[in-house]
């Protein structure tokens, strides 16, 4: 029997290349006395395997780094649901109760409410998330949504008057704007 022997070409570094599992082009170019002399040259045939094989390592980081990453942002997002099931447990079991307007289980039940609301702020809070403070503050378009403008005595032109949707930050970053109506005197 045969043995299977690798094909072997006349450049070395082509062998090189293949044997690492990368492909080969042919881009046949006319070749300068140098090229040829350094070709033939020990030393570099080893300097171009090793960088070579450092590129492929470097490469091989990358993609290892990535991977962490994304395996961090799933356990960072695994980790803030666990901190909502607790909340969410306590709305099912509120809405379970029947609760009639007039009776003492209505303020029960609405202090169990608040309890819950209490409970998301804790967490949101607990992850560097703050809610902005609005009304009686000039309207600023880069924290603020206008959705409608009222005329007031009370107040300066500019000022908010009142919260229709809250906003939100995370340190400088504002992960939801607030929506505002602000006082427009004519």
């Amino acid at each position: 029997m045969a043995k299977n022997k690798k094909k072997q070409t006349n450049n070395p570094l082509e062998d090189i290349l293949k044997e690492e599992g990368i492909e080969v082009v042919d881009t046949t170019v006319e070749k300068s006395e140098e090229v040829e002399r350094l070709e033939d040259c020990p030393n570099c045939l080893e300097y171009k395997s090793g960088w070579m094989r450092a590129q492929a390592d470097y490469q091989n980081f990358q993609k290892e780094v990535s991977e962490q990453r994304s395996n961090w942002a799933k356990m960072s997002e695994i980790q803030i649901l666990e901190e909502f099931i607790p909340v969410y447990e306590n709305f099912r079991t509120a809405f379970k109760h029947d609760v009639k307007e007039e009776s003492s289980s209505w303020e029960n039940w609405k202090k169990g409410i608040g309890f819950i609301m209490k409970q998301f702020g804790d967490i949101l809070e607990s992850h560097g998330v703050k809610e902005m403070e609005t009304v009686g503050k000039v309207f600023d378009p880069k924290l603020h949504e206008a959705v409608s403008e009222e005329a007031s005595e009370e107040h300066e032109d500019g000022m908010i008057i009142r919260e229709v949707g809250g906003g939100y930050m995370a340190g400088e970053t504002i992960l939801r704007v607030a929506r505002v109506v602000v006082c427009r005197n004519v």
